[in-house]
């Protein structure tokens, strides 16, 4: 029997499961019952016009973007997925580890310095879109650096290049938060580990690899799971610096967006953006726990 001081503020489990479960109640609702919803709509031809008849179609929505027509344009649309999510989740924790690392060691200005990283966090999704947008535009500054040397660029109407460009962007934009946990976690670790190697002659080297790295190893995994969740179902910005008619730097995310409200009322279908969020929904399953598998592994060895 667990004694009152253990159940504070509830005088009996009762009132502690009674809590716990009304708490979430709520959650779980608002959680599965949008996503049976997305379920049944994906078996469906609902569209966006109001009042015009929809009716059940099994699995046309999924054979649809499947289809040996239009299978070209889908297998795209997966590619520069895994592309985006991989590019901006390797590189954006990669590059926020160094920056929190250095934050973490005895610089002057690190409050100033940690401030500047966090800021582009607060400015929004639309503001950075329109940052990067006159940066990048035929009268930017970027454009005006690459005359001098006679090249010219159409920037984010570059096949080749658009995609990339949204992934630096993503980045730079998401790269405070990552810091931030990052610099959290290394807070955590107990400086006497770092004087006792100081003593022993460690370098910054070896302290890194038998101190940092294994404790901070806990840290990374979450940080690289919530990121490549992230950066599979990203679009915002994508869509805020392309729109949706550019098919070459489209991902899943966006191809949701673009079926379920992207063109006309009578041109978007609920049911195959229902469709595609459910492979979108697969696809990230799948990623995300062969990343928490393989990444447990890794902190196991450490």
């Amino acid at each position: 029997m667990a004694s009152t001081e253990s159940l504070f503020p509830f005088r009996r489990r009762a009132g502690l499961r009674l809590t716990f479960y009304g708490a979430w109640t709520p959650v779980l609702f608002f959680i599965f019952v949008p996503a049976a919803f997305t379920v049944v709509l994906s078996f469906t031809d609902i569209r966006r016009a109001p009042g015009v008849p929809w009716q059940w179609v099994g699995l046309d929505n999924y054979f649809r973007f499947f289809n040996p027509a239009r299978l070209g344009t889908s297998l795209t649309v997966i590619r520069n997925t895994l592309v985006y999510a991989g590019l901006t989740v390797l590189i954006g924790c990669f590059v926020s580890l160094g920056i929190a690392v250095l934050l973490n060691g005895r610089i002057r200005g690190k409050t100033v310095a940690r401030a500047l990283v966090f800021l582009p966090t607060i400015l929004g999704v639309t503001v950075v879109g329109l940052i990067w947008s006159m940066i990048f535009s035929v009268y930017g500054p970027v454009q005006e650096m690459l005359s001098w040397f006679g090249v010219s660029s159409n920037f984010f109407g570059e096949p080749r290049l658009a995609l990339y460009l949204v992934i630096f962007v993503v980045i730079w934009a998401s790269l405070g938060v990552t810091t931030i946990i990052f610099l959290a976690g290394l807070q955590a670790i107990p400086a006497e580990l770092y004087e006792v190697a100081a003593v022993d002659g460690a370098t910054a080297p070896q302290v890194f690899r038998h101190i940092t790295w294994p404790l901070l190893a806990p840290t990374f995994t979450t940080t690289m799971l919530l990121n490549v969740i992230a950066g599979l179902q990203g679009y915002a910005l994508i869509y805020v610096l392309l729109g949706t008619s550019r098919p070459y730097a489209e991902t899943l995310g966006l191809a949701v967006f673009s079926a379920g409200f992207g063109g006309s009322s009578t041109g978007t279908t609920q049911g195959f953006a229902a469709a595609v969020a459910m492979i979108q929904f697969v696809i990230v399953g799948v990623v995300s726990i062969a990343v928490l598998l393989f990444l447990k592994r890794r902190e196991a060895k450490l």
